[in-house]
């Protein structure tokens, strides 16, 4: 059996790298399948957001090739060359894989150290593969591991205490652009749990005004409520564009939401006021030539490494805490992986004496009917189980006493309960 997680992220891709391999939620399920399919992989789940897609997978095949099959398939899937994504893919087996896992799920290999996000993005992704019939005995074990280790390092670190996270660090970015927040009108476009996020932040900034735009406008009534905000539509904004000093967004798009047109338009509109926008989405929602355009400071995801990094280092010493209960969580999934074995091992065994069982008793059933006497049919009943329970062990313990296998009969005392010789011999009560 491997056990693998492979994938890309902020430290090994590009963000041109990671919009080609993401995944849309509506593509997920099918895409689980599909992999799954082509792939000849028993167990798998995809985990696509802005800083990373990743792919967990159990094969029953023991050569390792599983993951070479799946990388294939994504590179094929996106049509993109596996030689592209051999130069910025990671694939970790085993304890390294259930490793990494732990550490996606508690923010220690996020863009931002600690972010709460990943692990709610994590348990939708075990969520879309159980739905789509791919997760099983072992996948969904450390997946339960990976979220149980997660509670563990929020609960017992410092790492969860004032949260940061890409939104976060997007209205940090802001503050050095405004002086003062509450001149500022802000339109979101979006309406998902980054944007709410960065509602959120807006608001104990005590921001000027908040305008969310979505392809749904219940949803954008929902979120608006919340904050005392506007809602519109994804169509309306050329309407509203000129009127926003600070546009931050993430949606699904898989195409561009804003053009330069557009932009273009709005700052006429605005005789060339600034505007400071934030393109949190992978895909882009912005068109990266907006960025050449005077009097627009766009950043995306990859550009507020400076907030992240000052983060970062507050955070080193919950992180090294982090990490120690990760250790302990590998030490336990693999227990766990063991204590599945025996399990296996137990049911073979019982389902075998079991069977060895129903043999003999129709036997004796049959003598019974016939009208032998009862007490030599039971007598025999228990001889002939006692000898057919015995013949397999008997043998192997015969034979490795031959071989001079002695820690094996060593086994077979712990396991049967029996007294070892010195325990009983004629010296064993002077």
């Amino acid at each position: 059996m491997t056990i693998f997680a492979l994938g890309i992220n902020h430290r090994t891709a590009s963000l041109d790298i990671r919009e080609k391999v993401a995944f849309a939620p509506e593509q997920m399920k099918e895409a689980i399948q599909h992999a799954s399919e082509l792939a000849e992989v028993d167990e798998l789940a995809i985990l696509s957001t802005c800083n990373r897609t990743e792919i967990y997978g159990v094969s029953a095949d023991l050569d390792g090739g599983s993951p070479g099959k799946v990388l294939d398939w994504l590179a094929e899937y996106h049509s993109l060359s596996r030689l592209a994504l051999d130069d910025c893919c990671y694939i970790y087996q085993h304890e390294d894989a259930a490793r990494h896992m732990m550490k996606v799920a508690s923010g220690l290999d996020s863009m931002i150290l600690g972010e709460p996000q990943i692990l709610g993005q994590l348990k939708s992704a075990y969520a879309v593969a159980r739905e789509a019939g791919k997760v099983s005995t072992h996948l969904n074990q450390l997946f339960q591991q990976a979220f149980s280790i997660a509670k563990r390092v929020r609960t017992e670190t410092a790492i969860g205490q004032n949260p940061v996270s890409v939104a976060y660090a997007a209205v940090s970015l802001s503050q050095q652009i405004f002086s003062d927040l509450r001149e500022v009108n802000a339109l979101l476009i979006g309406a998902g749990e980054t944007i709410e996020l960065v509602a959120r932040h807006l608001l104990d900034k005590q921001v000027g005004s908040i305008t969310v735009a979505n392809r749904t406008l219940s949803r954008a009534q929902d979120l608006a409520q919340q904050f005392g905000a506007q809602a519109i539509l994804l169509s309306e904004i050329p309407e509203f564009l000129h009127g926003a000093d600070m546009v931050i967004s993430s949606t699904a798009s898989q195409l561009p939401i804003l053009g330069k047109g557009a932009v273009e338009s709005a700052l006429k509109q605005r005789k060339h006021k600034p505007v400071f926008m934030v393109d949190i989405a992978v895909p882009r929602d912005i068109e990266p030539e907006v960025s050449k355009l005077e009097d627009v400071y766009l950043y995306t995801v990859d550009e507020l490494q400076e907030v992240i990094l000052e983060n970062m280092r507050s955070r080193e010493h919950a992180a090294n805490k982090a990490e120690e209960i990760v250790e302990a969580g590998v030490s336990a999934w693999q227990s766990q992986l063991q204590a599945l074995d025996v399990v296996d091992t137990i049911r073979a065994f019982r389902s075998s004496v079991e069977e060895t069982r129903d043999l003999e008793l129709e036997k004796s059933l049959v003598s019974l009917r016939s009208g032998q006497d009862p007490e030599q049919v039971l007598k025999s009943l228990a001889r002939n189980l006692t000898n057919k329970l015995m013949h397999s062990p008997t043998t192997a313990l015969k034979q490795a006493g031959e071989e001079g296998r002695s820690e094996h009969i060593d086994i077979a005392h712990d396991l049967f309960g029996l007294k070892k010789p010195e325990d009983s011999g004629p010296d064993s009560e002077q």
